[in-house]
């Protein structure tokens, strides 16, 4: 389980894509002016369809709704590993308690870690006929339990026998082989047609694999004429794998030629490591490996379970190596040659191209190095493209494993002429850490333009220091550590005078987003921030998990046009120190705001089923729909609050949109005439992406999907403090200490919920709050967790049954989030029924977590089918 020490173990048409200086004003200049790395994409020499494995994970589920189950979809890993039914090893990611919600994201295979069964790492040894009762009893309950789809849970007897159990192969050979034929035989008694993966080492071992496999082709096993199993696995974990895992997988086939056996389908169900989840230009590297060789693959689990292997900040919002994790999953159609200049070397660029015909679209996935890129694209086929083509690069870079991302911007955009099947496209260099997504198509409609904000970077070790240290993070020699920008941050600062201090130059006169790189050790943190040696706030940073386990905080500031200074101070000018103000800090991002947040999301950004397809007409590109035919859009929502959802579309005839947002619809939209037009709903959506789904009627032509704020409509939102809701029971009203730097709202929460019936936390609904659909957001802390594991945080979720008083129950989930006194806002979808009965919140169960606040909004506000577009 990835547990292990790992010590032990060429005429082109001219396109030119220009960097937007603006990005990086620091690093553009000598990025430019560095020899691009150059990547050939032939799009004639097809590979074979779209796989799409490389992204599952190894415990990213922890349970039901955790991670979110829009962002899960969004995402789509193909598998997920978890641990065994009723397993003792980790407190959650029981597969069959996570498993509805993953097949139900379009997940496809649940892969059993059986020995997770035990509670110690490494896995205690009791002997073989204990571990046979054991395994006898999760496989009767996955049959008994999931008589309809048992075939979609595949069972792996040993995890890592070269580290566990069977380590010295010279003694342990012949006991490993019997106790391999004894679990097999056991599963296929209970279920004749059970997958077994295996034998799952922790690394590639050519000399223990070929003893393996000889032995179970020649040994018969539950009636068959062999103990193979039915899929390879073994894991690739260390930095150098990125260079060596071609060579394993070349070789690994040649064995099974040799040997006469498969080719059998592969697993590598643990990848990669800590400085890599999260971070879009290494994971890109992964992924090109993976999907280049057509297997499965996991993340490893090296942090906590439930964050969809380090790409989920919070429950249900994405950081910037999601987006990565998003487009990889929306490739369709078949992948095509891509050859980088060096393809077996860790720590470069690489990439991963498909095309899709019947969309008419080209897709190529590319970062990993720090200098400009230069796609030569050939055999663009003027079938399929035509002479003319839409060049879109979009940019997604690493946010912090805590740091949300919204839709990432378009960096550059051009339409231009293809010559002879060929095309030179050059990507912005300059950031080792992101990666980029290129689309080109016909070009239809308006050019297509760029819409990245003014931007800077500046690192915290480049700064002015007062009574503050620079750490390094080298993140090269130790891959375990956690990723850091540039690879190294600033710590130390526990001296009434810290600060760091450093100079931006913005262009113009407005708002300016400042976004703090930050780790605050699982409490909540405070700094002061000075804008032209004057006190403009009190900076409230959240917990999260240690101090290079990186989260972002963001705040708004207004600039004119010039020079200023800004500096994070651990006081505020009075003498005295903030509390939580031993804060680390990595970097920090000054973004112009142009506006309330709003995103585009055109046809090419749409997930097609039910025979919807996109059409390139003369006003660009659309999904056309009717009956069966959906369009699915994931959209980012950068705070709780409503949104537009604008749905611009020419319709051939009058009919109802089919519109639902995470599962719920959305009543009354409609085409009220043919022709052009744009239905627009008002809708609560919190924080995180929410899954949009579109039908229409016959030939509507979906153009686009429009999100914006409506931040006007928050006032009717019906906001409650808990400490002055009806408490019952052990319920009980707790104020911060001056000494705590907790974001309590007034000071004050509730705690001792749950545990018991009667300890419960009740309101009343406002006048004008009837039966209909609803959306309750409760602000809340919770850092329940167990600490017996050497390194894994085994983080606990907590729930509240939010119980309408003549009505019905539902059941809220609410994750660890570090810090008891920090908190998060998590939205639970209601159904209410009565005209006005209550709201009540506990657990009978067991505890729930300590509560600020609580919000409950109508889902929808408002219908509107004349909008303008």
């Amino acid at each position: 389980m990835s547990r292990h020490r790992l010590a032990r173990h060429a005429l082109a048409s001219a396109l030119s894509v220009a960097t937007l200086a603006a990005l990086a004003p620091a690093t553009a200049a000598s990025a430019s002016a560095a020899a691009p790395d150059v990547v050939a994409v032939d799009f004639s020499q097809r590979t074979g369809p779209v796989y799409g494995g490389a992204t599952g994970g190894l415990y990213a589920l922890s349970d039901p709704g955790v991670p979110g189950d829009s962002l899960l979809a969004g995402a789509r890993p193909r598998t997920v590993a978890q641990k065994a039914p009723d397993g003792e090893q980790h407190p959650n990611g029981d597969a069959l308690a996570v498993a509805d919600g993953f097949f139900a994201a379009g997940g496809e295979e649940v892969v059993i870690y059986m020995q997770d069964v035990y509670s110690r790492w490494p896995y205690e040894e009791l002997g073989i006929e204990d571990y046979l009762g054991k395994v006898e009893t999760m496989v009767r309950k996955v049959v008994e339990e999931r008589p309809k789809d048992k075939d979609r849970f595949v069972w792996v007897p040993f995890n890592e026998p070269d580290y566990i159990w069977y380590e010295d192969w010279a003694t342990e050979k012949e006991r490993f082989f019997a106790d391999w034929k004894a679990v097999y035989e056991l599963i296929r008694s209970i279920d004749p047609k059970a997958r077994i993966v295996g034998p799952n080492e922790a690394f590639y071992r050519p000399e223990r694999l070929r003893d393996f496999l000889t032995w179970a082709k020649d040994t018969p096993c539950a009636g068959q004429d062999n103990c193979l199993p039915d899929i390879m696995a073994w894991h690739e974990l260390q930095r150098e794998r990125l260079a060596e895992y071609r060579g394993h997988y070349e070789h690994y086939r040649a064995m099974e030629r040799e040997l006469g056996i498969g080719p059998l389908p592969i697993n590598i169900d643990e990848y990669g490591n800590r400085r890599d989840m999260s971070v879009p230009g290494q994971m890109i590297q992964w992924i090109s490996l993976f999907e280049d060789t057509k297997v499965d693959a996991d993340m490893a689990y090296w942090t906590y379970a439930g964050n969809l292997g380090d790409h989920a900040v919070r429950t249900r919002q994405a950081n910037g190596g999601w987006w990565l994790l998003k487009w990889y999953a929306d490739l369709t159609g078949q992948t095509v040659k891509t050859t980088p200049p060096r393809l077996n070397e860790a720590d470069t660029v690489q990439a991963v191209a498909a095309i899709d015909e019947s969309a008419r679209r080209g897709t190529i996935l590319v970062g990993g190095g720090a200098a400009p890129v230069r796609l030569d694209l050939s055999g663009l086929d003027r079938r399929v493209f035509g002479d003319r083509v839409d060049v879109v690069v979009s940019k997604t870079t690493w946010t912090g494993y805590e740091g949300d991302a919204v839709e990432p911007p378009v960096v550059a955009a051009i339409r231009a002429k293809v010559s002879g099947g060929r095309l030179r496209v050059d990507v912005p260099g300059g950031d080792a850490m992101a990666a980029y997504r290129v689309t080109v198509v016909p070009a239809s409609g308006p050019a297509p333009a760029a819409n990245a904000p003014w931007s800077v970077s500046v690192e915290a070790e480049s700064a002015t220091l007062t009574s503050a240290r620079v750490f390094d993070q080298d993140t090269t020699a130790d891959p375990q550590l956690y990723a850091t920008s540039g690879k190294r941050d600033v710590g130390g600062m526990d001296q009434d005078d810290s600060a760091v201090t450093f100079s931006v130059t913005v262009p113009r006169d407005g708002r300016y987003r400042l976004g703090i790189f930050q780790g605050t050790n699982k409490a909540p943190g405070r700094h002061a921030l000075f804008v032209d040696g004057r006190l403009d706030r009190i900076v409230q940073y959240p917990a999260d998990l240690g101090w290079t386990y990186r989260g972002r905080t963001d705040v708004e500031i207004e600039l004119s046009a010039g020079t200023h200074e800004l500096s994070l101070r651990t006081g505020a000018g009075d003498g005295t120190r903030l509390p939580g103000s031993d804060v680390t800090l990595d970097k920090f991002d000054l973004t112009e705001v142009t506006g309330p947040h709003r995103a585009v999301h055109g046809a090419d950004e749409a997930r097609l089923s039910g025979g919807a397809k996109i059409t390139r007409g003369g006003k660009g590109p659309a999904v056309v729909l009717g009956g069966t035919a959906r369009a699915t859009y994931f959209v980012a929502a950068r705070e709780d609050g409503y949104h537009d959802l604008t749905f611009a579309y020419h319709a051939a005839v009058r009919g109802d949109l089919r519109v639902s947002v995470d599962g719920r619809q959305v009543p009354g939209l409609r085409v009220t005439r043919p022709g052009e037009g744009a239905s627009r709903a008002r809708i609560y959506l919190p924080a995180g992406i929410s899954k949009v789904e579109v039908g229409g009627p016959a030939g509507l032509e979906l153009r686009t999907l429009t999100t914006a704020r409506a931040a006007e409509s928050d006032e009717t939102v019906h906001a409650v403090e808990a400490e002055q809701a009806r408490l019952s029971g052990t319920a009980t009203v707790v104020t911060v200490p001056p000494t705590s730097a907790s974001d309590a709202s007034r000071g004050a929460y509730v705690g001792d919920l749950g545990g018991g019936p009667g300890n419960t936390l009740a309101f009343d609904r406002p006048s004008g709050f009837g039966p209909g659909e609803y959306v309750l957001v409760v602000h809340y802390a919770n850092a329940d967790r167990n600490t017996g594991h050497p390194y894994n945080t085994d983080v606990i979720s907590r729930y509240l049954d939010i119980t309408e008083e003549g009505g019905a129950t539902v059941r809220g989930v609410f994750r660890h989030n570090y810090a008891w006194d920090g908190f998060w806002s998590q939205a639970t979808p209601l159904t209410l029924t009565t005209r006005q009965g209550g709201l009540v919140l506990g657990n009978a169960d067991g505890p729930g977590p300590n509560v600020d606040r609580v919000e409950l909004a109508r889902f929808i506000a408002e219908v509107d089918n004349s909008a303008r577009h």
